[in-house]
Formats: structure tokens, sequence, C-alpha cells
């Protein structure tokens, strides 16, 4: 105890940010004060582990040994003791935060707005803000702080983030009626045949049916590669184009009255949609509400059904 009388919780998370940002303006604008009040902190700092902590190195400033040692036992001790002052009183009524969310279009129809919906009910003092990435953009900055929670599909996990499964998917395909045998959708050679629309964030990235595909020695011509699920079903309307396309996108066939439905000529993936957070986020009580709303969310019925109140 006689150490921490020696150095306050403000300088905690002044090193905190210093060592996040490796960078004194930076931790500065992180941390909303002025860049000497940083530097004069970081002297203090300085002192109290008798190291520079920061050091110019190349050009850039670089993290010592020391100071690399402490980013894990800082981050763990800051966290638990936020758990321990928010635990208490947490009420998702009064809460007023700030919450970084990052996921594709296919989500942004099929979870944020039965989320919202939940969200203006239960803790309308809650703020979402959404944004899109791909998926090693969206773990690398799940580490970096930079997002609170992302949703999407992560077959390969660092250590250091959690997943939930929230739903499993199916995939379907669709075409224009008019490119389509009378009845019925195609075998898998006429499959292969046709030119495709591919959805992915990367016009080189491989996503599930690519890889099902690359197992059989085999590929698909993308006509056309696009980001936007929410747009890509109007691209087939009057074109020879097919569409593989995870059924919950779909939605009701009525609203692709030139369209048909049928199932893939080829086994592919029921791949799990997840949420993922990094372990620093595990036990902040908040976090924990927002997870479990946007499992609620994820259901077909989505908030209709959620019970989630103060006690969830």
């Amino acid at each position: 105890m006689d150490e921490l009388q020696r150095i306050d919780v403000n300088q905690l998370v002044t090193l905190h940010a210093l060592l996040t940002e490796k960078h004194v303006t930076r931790a500065a604008v992180r941390l909303h004060k002025s860049q000497p009040a940083v530097s004069h902190t970081l002297g203090q700092l300085r002192t109290y582990f008798g190291d520079p902590l920061l050091v110019r190195h190349g050009g850039r400033m670089a993290l010592t040994a020391r100071a690399q040692a402490l980013v894990q036992p800082l981050e763990d001790a800051l966290t638990s003791l936020n758990d321990l002052l928010s635990a208490s009183d947490f009420e998702p009524a009064r809460t007023r935060r700030r919450f970084r969310i990052s996921m594709s279009d296919y989500a942004a129809h099929i979870v944020l707005p039965p989320l919202v919906r939940h969200v203006r009910r239960h803790a309308p003092g809650l703020d979402l803000a959404i944004s899109q990435a791909s998926r090693e953009a969206m773990l690398a900055q799940l580490q970096d702080g930079e997002l609170d929670l992302a949703l999407g599909i992560f077959p390969h996990l660092p250590d250091d983030i959690e997943i939930q499964d929230l739903y499993r998917e199916e995939f379907v395909c669709l075409a224009d009626k008019a490119v389509l045998p009378a009845k019925g959708g195609l075998s898998f050679e006429e499959w292969l045949e046709r030119p495709h629309i591919s959805l992915t964030l990367r016009p080189d990235a491989n996503d599930e049916i690519e890889k099902a595909l690359a197992a059989r020695g085999l590929r698909r011509h993308l006509a056309v590669t696009l980001p936007h699920w929410s747009a890509a079903a109007d691209l087939l309307p009057g074109t020879d184009l097919l569409l593989t396309i995870a059924s919950r996108a779909v939605g009701p066939m009525r609203r692709y009255k030139t369209l048909r439905k049928f199932t893939p000529p080829l086994e592919l993936p029921r791949p799990a949609y997840q949420q993922a957070w990094h372990i620093r986020r595990a036990g902040d009580p908040a976090h924990r509400w927002l997870r479990r709303a946007v499992v609620t969310c994820s259901q077909p019925s989505g908030p209709n059904a959620a019970t989630t109140g103060a006690g969830a």
C-alpha cells in the first residue's frame, strides 16, 4: 500500500495512454489533456519507475523493456479497477456510454435495427458508433482499443480476443428466373460455368465459398465483386449472374418478383456468425449488457422477445 501512496490513478491512466499511443501528443489528445501536462506526468513516471519508459528510436518513440513489461499488468489493473467502481451501480437506464461496433451491412440489416430498438427502450443513454472493416482490421482494432465489439465470422483468433456464436447461417442461391430452368435450380456444372457475384470487402479475399471450391481444386468466375450485401440482389434482374448469399440477408422473396431462390448445388459450410471483443472488456458490466443485447437481437424474433432490463 505504501507504493500506491506514491502514485495516483490519474498517473496510471496517463501511463496507459502513453504506452498505448507511444507518443506524448497523441496520448494528450486521447486523455483530453494538454501536451505539457502529459509531459510533466511522464517525467514523474520516469522518476517513479527509474526508467525512461519512452525513448526515441529510428525517428519514432518506442517502449523500453521496462515499459513493455508494464503494458499487460497495467491493462489488467485498470480494467479490474474500472469493473470494481462500475459494477455496484450499473443500471442500463442510467448508463451514459458510447460503444464502437464494427459490422458489415449484412449485420447492419439483420442485427442493427432490433439492437437499436432494444437499446433505445432499455438504455437510451447508450450511444452506438458503427463502422465497417475487414475481419483482420476488426481484430486489430479490438486489440488496439479502437473498437469495443465486432460482428462477423472469425475462424482465426488472437489469444486476447474472445468470441460468442450468435447463430449459424446457411447459403442460398439467387438468379433471374429468365436464365434458370423452368423448375428448380442448376446442376453443379451449370452453376460453376455461370458468372457470379461475390460479396467481400476486398476483391482478392477468399470467403467460405471460395475456400470450399479451392478444396476441390476449382474456381468460379467472379464477374462482380462488391462489399454491399444490400445491393447485391438488385444486380441480378435482367442479367445472367448468380448470387450465393447468406439466407438471412435475402429475407422474404416477395420483394424479388423476377428472381428465384434455390439450394446451392455444392456442399457449403454453415458458418457461425459471431461477436468478438478483447478480454479487457470481458468484465465490464455495460459491455456484458451490450453483448447480451446483441444475442437477444440476433434471434429471428429480435427485440420483440427481449426481456433484458436492469438485471441483465
